[in-house]
């Protein structure tokens, strides 16, 4: 009963401090088994097909033998990848955009916000599709269209914040003093808009590695031979009927907690921002 009144009493920002070395334990642990998990470790072996979970193979193996837990580890670790590599990517774009509509204005401004409202009006999986396409699929195709996608919503916060401090007294004066709008954006709109850009890049990773893994379900990500997430599921679909639940519960359940895992701690990250709600 101790230890619970303890837990519940913990503050957001003890929460989140828990949940963010958590978190990057388990990122730590899937990467670097995904960087030394081996080609040779995933072939196949058709005297252990359909084995199911135990402890020989903890997650069970396929229809070819292979180690499910291993293929799930790597898939992971890929789908990891993309989520940092596409939240940077469209946060740094999110931030570019957001500064320079406010503080060029006119037709730059208008500019920024039609390509928002442009973006947000088609539905995410059909841009994603299209751009993947066009840029020859796989690991580059995912990337450039997850990036293009998901720096829309950060940019409007970004550019709101840039509005107020637009009309702040200080940057007021900097403009009196001559100093130039790379300066001021520099100077005053860069360092206030770093924790938006944080609990950006923890928010959209989640988002980023669903989409991942629903494109190339669907075929139009990584390629196949690729043990991806995506690509275990969509393979798994024509054994569940049969019985073999274990293709795709463990794989689909660790990207499910990871999401989850990742989506706590930017809510947690949003809470701090709060300064109405960073001490409860």
């Amino acid at each position: 009963m101790k230890r619970e009144k303890h837990f519940t009493a913990l503050g957001i920002r003890e929460k989140t401090m828990l949940s963010t070395a958590v978190f990057l334990a388990v990122f730590i642990l899937v990467m670097t088994f995904g960087i030394f998990i081996t080609e040779d470790q995933l072939m196949v072996d058709l005297e252990q097909t359909f084995i199911q979970p135990g402890s020989g193979h903890l997650f069970g193996t396929d229809w070819v033998g292979r180690d499910m837990l291993l293929r799930t580890l790597k898939g992971l670790s890929i789908s990891m990848r993309i989520g940092l590599l596409s939240s940077l990517i469209s946060a740094a774009a999110a931030a570019l955009l957001g500064i320079m509509g406010p503080v060029f204005g006119g037709i730059v401004d208008k500019a920024v916000s039609w390509l928002i409202d442009f973006v947000l009006a088609v539905p995410h999986t059909i841009i994603i599709i299209l751009i993947s396409l066009a840029c020859g699929g796989g690991f580059k195709g995912i990337v450039v269209g997850i990036t293009c996608t998901h720096w829309t919503s950060l940019t409007r916060v970004i550019r709101a914040e840039v509005l107020q401090i637009l009309n702040a007294e200080y940057t007021q004066l900097s403009r009196q003093f001559g100093k130039s709008r790379w300066y001021i954006a520099r100077e005053h709109m860069f360092p206030h808009i770093i924790p938006q850009l944080v609990v950006g890049v923890v928010l959209v990773f989640p988002h980023a590695i669903l989409h991942e893994a629903s494109i190339t379900f669907l075929g139009f990500g990584l390629p196949a031979h690729e043990p991806a997430i995506g690509v275990i599921l969509s393979e798994s679909m024509k054994y569940l009927t049969s019985g073999k639940w274990w293709l795709a519960f463990f794989p689909g359940l660790c990207l499910v907690l990871i999401s989850l895992m990742v989506d706590r701690i930017g809510k947690n990250l949003e809470k701090l921002l709060d300064s109405s709600s960073a001490h409860n």
